[in-house]
């Protein structure tokens, strides 16, 4: 699409994109720094976990309550803006606190801004494109928001690993200062966005409530897009819009209901590995730029892997492909106990490396496969509800995961919590091998009906 000059419109319009992503990296970035600096003020296992789950939590009110007033209003700029302004405020929030509740607060008003403007940023990216392209604006959104989070993280760690040296700084100055730091880049991000984005909407309040309905009805072409996110803000606002349990139970087939009860099972499982994690990291002897490294590889092994997956699971039954992605992640997850705590701390750093990589792999193989597998065990009448309820169910059990993880580790130990990260992803592989291919072949049927 060009204008008149001969110059791309699209390219143009989406150059508001680069500030919404520098604002996301200050929230990758924070993403890790926020728990790594409650451990410094003294946070337990527990309280990590819970700062993981209210995170998961604190998002959804933010994003219905902003989806209703996107809905209302005339103008969608102000509600991209006021998010990056009080994310920074939120960041610089946190980097005046003293204590791990006051963290846990401010992180959880953090990623209530972040999610409200996540159902306005999904419809604006489609603002005047038919909906046979949405999943090419959903990809052109989820590029900039997944390069900003990456890039926050590298930062991150490479912060982490320098200003010790260069400055002399503690552990807790080097994460308040480069909390200050994601604080100004999320304001810059603003300016940028201030100065790019068109001047007014030329989507109607009305068609915004139209779109708004479509995309809730396609609501796995919006879970397609944001496959990164396990429990994300944006996926869990439109599932919640889109949900009628108990009819939609009704409607379900039994195969159906069974993999919803497993991928719920499984998102548990990663949760109570994930939630305590960072605890875990810096209790056996990694430094905070190890931990950021970490996490780096592990979304570098996802991002590498979605399109490979993608296509390998277009030629294989994705049924085997997610049993063994989950079978390999039962295995890891109290691999990275053990890992931890009897290797040397150069074995241990590049074995926990390797293992990370090797989890952010299965990730985008259960990401890729989850989505197609409630597509196709779904009736084309249901199907989007089906999605949507995938969609939620995962969110649940991320904040759920993450609670009881922080619970287990620290009345336990960390063995014990990822220990029964690995038994609860067990128990949801077996579910999956149950829900047979008979359920598939069947969902597969009403496509091609």
């Amino acid at each position: 699409m060009t204008d008149r000059h001969g110059r791309s419109k699209t390219g143009n319009r989406d150059r508001w994109l680069f500030g919404w992503a520098l604002g996301y990296a200050a929230v990758g970035a924070s993403s890790l720094v926020v728990p790594l600096y409650a451990i410094e003020l003294g946070a337990n296992a527990l309280f990590v976990g819970l700062i993981a789950a209210t995170a998961a939590f604190a998002g959804a009110p933010g994003a219905v309550l902003w989806g209703r007033l996107a809905a209302r209003a005339k103008r969608r700029r102000p509600f991209i803006l006021v998010a990056l302004v009080a994310t920074a405020g939120a960041l610089f929030l946190t980097a005046t606190v003293s204590s791990p509740a006051a963290v846990l607060v401010a992180n959880a008003l953090l990623w209530f801004v972040v999610a409200a403007a996540a159902p306005v940023l999904n419809l604006i990216v489609v603002e005047g494109v038919p909906s046979k392209d949405w999943d090419r604006r959903f990809g052109v959104l989820n590029h900039y928001q997944g390069y900003g989070w990456l890039g926050g993280l590298v930062v991150g760690a490479v912060w982490s690993a320098l200003a010790p040296r260069l400055f002399g700084l503690d552990a807790l100055a080097v994460q308040r200062r480069f909390l200050v730091a994601a604080a100004v880049a999320a304001a810059l991000g603003a300016v940028l966005v201030r100065v790019w984005y068109p001047e007014r909407s030329t989507l109607s309040a009305r068609r915004f409530a139209r779109v708004s309905a479509s995309i809730r009805r396609q609501s796995g072409l919006v879970g397609r897009s944001v496959r990164a996110v396990p429990y994300g803000p944006s996926r869990l606002y439109w599932a919640l819009q889109s949900l009628d349990l108990d009819d939609l139970r009704a409607r379900m087939s039994p195969e159906l209901l069974r993999y919803l009860a497993a991928a719920t099972l499984f998102f548990v499982g990663f949760s109570v590995f994930f939630g305590p994690l960072p605890a875990y990291l810096v209790g056996s002897g990694r430094s905070a730029d190890e931990v950021f490294a970490l996490f780096v590889l592990s979304s570098l092994g996802s991002a590498v892997s979605y399109a490979k997956v993608g296509a390998f699971a277009a030629r294989h039954d994705p049924r085997h492909l997610q049993a063994g992605a989950l079978a390999t992640r039962g295995l890891a997850f109290p691999a990275v106990a053990v890992v931890g705590t009897q290797f040397a701390a150069l074995a241990a750093l590049v074995t926990l490396g390797a293992t990370f990589l090797v989890i952010g792999v299965t990730w985008a193989v259960i990401a890729v496969t989850a989505t197609g597998m409630v597509t196709r065990l779904a009736p084309d009448r249901i199907r989007g509800e089906a999605l949507g309820a995938y969609t939620a169910l995962s969110s649940l059990g991320g904040g759920v995961g993450s609670a009881l993880g922080g619970f287990v580790a620290d009345a336990a130990g960390y063995v014990a919590a990822f220990g029964l990260a690995g038994v609860v992803v067990g128990c949801a592989l077996v579910v999956v091998v149950l829900t047979g291919g008979r359920g598939v072949a069947a969902g597969e049927q009403s496509l091609a009906d």
